[in-house]
């Protein structure tokens, strides 16, 4: 990766704020990403990173193991890591499907719900309220999902369904990374099992399509301002 004077800039202004020097790496990183000065795709050189921070190789190491938690950076077979490439027309894309999918999952599956399957929703839930990882709270969310639509009985249906939940996985722990989502989510999540408890599939599916809608809403726009910028 070239140094670039946008992220020689964030190197000095970050320094004296950070009480570990992994957690001086990754967070300037992370803003250099979300804000563009390092665009996609761009390789992530530990040795040129290294020196750019005026650190060893050992917390660069661990801070892009950090952001490719939080899908801001991918790490490539013979080219190392890379700044991830995500782009506001695929989340848009992947959000519409979502919306069109899930809705028709859960009116399925509402009627054949268990009390054991909608305790294992509210568990799950109360897991990602003290998750810290990103990786962990993508696969947490998915299972939520995928619990309350498990009584579909459409099997293709289901696989496509899960399908774009594991694709929305990135974008999800991208938007944590990005804009704080979790608080807001887990409200929703929460009022969605509230739904289903009182076997409500109207309101089910009106909170589900809202869930997915407004959250590939903010995201799509942070991306293209970010890409217009």
């Amino acid at each position: 990766m070239a140094v670039n004077d946008g992220l020689s800039r964030l190197v000095a202004r970050a320094r004296p704020r950070h009480r570990t020097t992994t957690e001086f790496v990754e967070a300037t990183l992370r803003e250099a990403i979300l804000t563009g000065v390092i665009a996609p795709g761009t390789p992530l050189r530990q040795e040129e990173l290294a020196e750019t921070f005026g650190v060893s190789r050992m917390p660069v190491r661990e801070a892009l193991r950090q952001l490719e938690a939080r899908a801001l950076a991918e790490f490539h077979p013979h080219r190392g890591a890379v700044v991830a490439e995500i782009s506001a027309a695929d989340g848009a894309d992947i959000g519409a499907i979502r919306m069109a999918l899930e809705p028709m999952a859960l009116r399925l599956s509402l009627p054949g719900l268990t009390a054991a399957e909608l305790d294992q929703a509210e568990e799950l839930i109360a897991e990602m309220d003290g998750e810290a990882d990103p990786g962990r709270m993508g696969e947490l969310n998915r299972r939520f999902h995928m619990t309350l639509y498990a009584r579909a009985g459409r099997p293709r249906l289901l696989a496509l369904t899960e399908q774009h939940l594991l694709a929305a996985d990135r974008y999800l722990r991208f938007q944590f990374a990005a804009l704080g989502y979790l608080p807001r989510s887990q409200d929703e999540h929460r009022a969605l099992l509230a739904a289903c408890r009182a076997g409500d599939a109207e309101e089910g599916c009106r909170l589900v399509t809202d869930h997915v809608g407004q959250a590939a809403e903010q995201l799509t726009a942070f991306l293209e301002g970010r890409e217009a910028g």
